[in-house]
């Protein structure tokens, strides 16, 4: 009796340990193709090349209630319960980088719970348009440090992903 009892314990454990959810908040950056395969009008690097947008930033304080905040065309939405504590944050999309990028102060701030930014490419190469977008997580100098899960809606031409903590992002094809 006592067999049966431990061994449906087991397979209890083992059903409820499939069941959670396992769904990364990240993918690792993955070779990038040859851009001479895709045209030139697309960097070796990955990320998508666009027309320079003026220089925006703002500053705001969100706190457990959560909030968002904007710079350009992107937007960062922090749901409720992200921070424990009110924040100061400073969203900044830098120009003259060739690509479209976001900034984030204060650097490496954490969320208990993800973030949603969302990052317009109207601005970018017909042939970027075209292709399945990102957003990358980068260092100062774009390199592609990984990438995040991403949702790209070519109809309204903004890709949306979910952020974890503060840093430079950056859109990846």
């Amino acid at each position: 009796m006592k067999a049966r009892r431990l061994v449906a314990s087991v397979l209890l454990l083992t059903v409820a340990l499939a069941c959670t959810d396992r769904t990364p908040t990240s993918v690792p950056a993955a070779p990038t193709p040859d851009a001479s395969l895709i045209g030139g009008l697309l960097g070796a690097t990955g990320l998508l090349r666009c027309s320079n947008l003026p220089y925006a930033s703002a500053t705001k304080t969100i706190g457990p209630l959560g909030g968002s905040i904007s710079a350009g065309p992107h937007t960062l939405v922090i749901p409720p319960g992200a921070l424990l504590n009110p924040t100061t944050i400073t969203m900044t999309a830098p120009t003259g980088l060739g690509v479209n990028a976001v900034k984030f102060q204060p650097e490496g701030l954490r969320f208990v719970a993800p973030a949603v930014l969302t990052m317009s490419y109207s601005n970018c190469h017909l042939l970027g348009k075209l292709l399945p977008k990102r957003i990358a997580y980068t260092d100062d100098n774009l390199n592609i440090i990984t990438y995040l899960l991403s949702l790209d809606n070519l109809f309204s031409k903004y890709v949306t992903g979910k952020v974890n903590h503060f840093s430079d992002y950056v859109i990846a094809w």
